[in-house]
């Protein structure tokens, strides 16, 4: 550890010359030897704000401005602060416990505060300067960045705070010096300033020397992860490192930061792979044991790994979330849902737990969570009605600020999942005016999704077909993936087939028949084998032939009947291939649990519309569930 001085100094008159020569004689050979001392492998760039020559040196020759002075001592050695031998009874006073500075720094909310509570202090440490520096970085940056830059970067307390961790890196902590890396590089520093490059370049050399614990070797991955252009290869080193260590001793804070760097290093390589799958064991055991945010980082790590063999790791994980869905930020609760997509997993008493959270948490929650929310929903076919339904609020009062895309995935999921929310004319009356307003906005794909979603609930966008249909739209659909393949091609029959059926004033443009499937391709609502077999014996047995029955029978209006029984005026049945004196058609829907949402009697979408317009072509739907 190393120890920080700072002394109220008053300067000369300028009577006097030379005090002032000897100041700046110091400063210079300060800058001179900090130059000798930087590798080659780091620019010596000036820092754009702060840290150049020339504002150094303004540190020693302003007046009522601190002198910071370090002393050196070893980078491992362990300072207790009661007293300095060498410094006078009242120096030894001022002397402040570590626990007593820390409590007073946090319960200090501006960078102002801090440095006057930092001008008070004649001696600190530099985990005590670290501490400051990022504290600092805490109540002055936000997701938009550094608040007040000013304020902080041309302070004269944090410039010469600057000055010497930058000169005197060799002489820091591995605590001070990790901890002021990662302080700098949050409050934005130029990452090719000199000062972040000493820092590195003090950091690569006791990374080199072997001189970083298991700790100190995740912080310094955590600030290189961090920094815009990350150093690969003092990432790959780190992980070269952990993989002597004794995983079983990781704490999981550092056992979620190595599945970090891991993201970065691993790629395709295959010489990680013991190390990965060694912690993907380990984790195992202490699932239980992580909070929020390092269950939701591993998750997000194991995604990006591609890790799907772990199966029992990914269960693990997936039901301990359940407890924190109410303490998981917007952003770990995403990284959450990312991970039940991609590993197709679902939990009853997770749903749940959103259902209890999420409506009332909608209102702060940013767009692209709530969108991860409902795109959960969607593909997982959860008809949550308190979800839908704060969605659809928020959607009325929000939307402006949305993008395009977002958008279309908050509305997507109601008319995927079949389901009309209590505020549904508000709300569509809110999609319109954004489509009349934003309609050449939208990427084509999301917009035919979009307006596809709204005919499944009978919501007709008759204002807006003739641009779906025009030729030019087309072509755009074609050129940008995916393309016009069969499931777009599905959508935009079942828009042409929509307007014909149940719109009939409509008198825009049609589909060419060269862009219409012959059958339509459904996502969701596949034939339940089993049932369909159990339907068909149940009909053999009660009409004693086969011939009265007919299955999987393409119709000329693009949609498939799974059973086809016909009758004559008398209801008389009638063999299936005849085509004569047909009066009754009877479409028997085998609708097994995968066409209604999940644990519920609400059919899908795509199902409810085959049945209406199956309705509307003549055929008499009945159901078998």
């Amino acid at each position: 550890m190393a120890l920080i001085t700072l002394k109220s100094f008053h300067f000369c008159s300028p009577g006097a010359p030379a005090s002032r020569r000897v100041l700046l004689t110091l400063c210079k050979s300060l800058s001179s030897a900090g130059e000798r001392r930087k590798p080659q492998s780091y620019s010596p760039t000036a820092v754009r704000v702060l840290c150049s020559k020339d504002k150094c040196r303004d540190v020693f020759c302003w007046k009522n401005h601190v002198q910071l002075r370090m002393q050196s001592l070893s980078v491992n050695e362990t300072v207790h602060l009661c007293g300095d031998t060498g410094s006078s009874a009242q120096a030894r006073e001022r002397w402040m416990d570590e626990q007593v500075f820390f409590r007073t720094l946090k319960s200090l909310h501006t960078s102002q505060e801090i440095f006057k509570f930092l001008r008070c202090l004649e001696v600190m440490s530099d985990i005590m300067a670290s501490g400051a520096l990022q504290r600092i970085s805490e109540v002055e940056v936000d997701g938009d960045g550094l608040k007040n830059p000013e304020d902080v970067l041309e302070n004269e307390v944090f410039r010469a705070l600057c000055f010497q961790f930058e000169f005197e890196s060799s002489k820091l902590s591995n605590t001070g010096l990790l901890n002021a890396l990662q302080a700098l590089i949050r409050l934005r520093i130029d990452p090719q300033s000199t000062l972040i490059a000493s820092l590195l370049s003090e950091c690569e050399e006791r990374l080199a020397n072997r001189k970083l614990t298991v700790d100190s070797l995740c912080s310094l991955g955590e600030s290189l992860l961090e920094l815009e252009v990350p150093s690969c290869a003092m990432l790959e080193q780190i992980v070269s490192h952990m993989q002597e260590k004794d995983i079983e001793n990781w704490s999981p804070r550092e056992m979620a930061m190595v599945y970090k760097i891991l993201q970065v290093v691993v790629g395709e390589r295959e010489q990680y792979r013991d190390l990965l799958n060694r912690m993907n064991s380990a984790t195992l055991t202490i699932a239980y044991q992580l909070c929020p945010k390092f269950t939701s980082a591993i998750l997000n790590s194991l995604v990006a790994l591609h890790q799907t063999q772990v199966v029992p790791l990914i269960l693990a994980l997936c039901k301990h979330s359940v407890k924190h869905v109410p303490y998981f930020t917007s952003d770990e609760l995403a990284s959450v849902l990312e991970a039940f997509l991609f590993f197709g997993h679902r939990e009853q008493i997770f749903t749940e737990a959103l259902e209890k959270h999420v409506p009332k948490s909608i209102p702060a929650m940013p767009p692209e969570t709530v969108s991860k929310v409902m795109r959960y929903c969607c593909q997982k076919k959860i008809l949550s009605k308190p979800i839908l339904d704060a969605v659809a609020e928020g959607f009325i009062s929000n939307a402006d600020s949305f993008t395009t895309d977002q958008i279309a995935e908050y509305i997507v999921p109601f008319g995927t999942l079949n389901y009309l929310p209590p505020n549904a004319s508000s709300l569509f009356r809110k999609l319109e005016a954004i489509l009349h307003t934003r309609l050449g906005q939208f990427r084509p794909h999301a917009l035919l999704n979009l307006l596809h979603s709204c005919v499944l609930i009978q919501r007709y966008p008759v204002n807006f077909l003739p641009k779906i249909f025009s030729p030019y739209f087309l072509q755009e659909l074609q050129a940008q993936p995916p393309g016009l393949d069969r499931v777009v091609a599905s959508q935009l029959t079942q828009l042409f087939l929509t307007v014909t059926l149940e719109c009939p004033f409509y008198e825009g443009p049609k589909l060419l028949p060269k862009y219409q499937v012959n059958a339509f391709l459904t996502t969701h609502c596949f034939l339940d084998v089993h049932l369909f077999r159990k339907v068909k014996s149940g009909l053999l047995y009660l009409l004693k032939k086969r011939m009265y029955f007919s299955s999987e029978v393409s119709t000329p209006y693009f949609y498939t009947v799974d059973i086809e029984i016909k009758l004559d005026e008398e209801g008389f049945m009638l063999p299936a291939t005849q085509c004569e004196e047909v009066h009754t058609r009877i479409a028997l829907c085998v609708d097994g649990q995968n066409r209604f949402c999940v644990n519920s009697h609400n059919l899908l979408g795509e199902e409810a519309i085959k049945q209406r317009h199956l309705q509307l072509l003549g055929y008499k739907v009945v159901q078998k569930v």
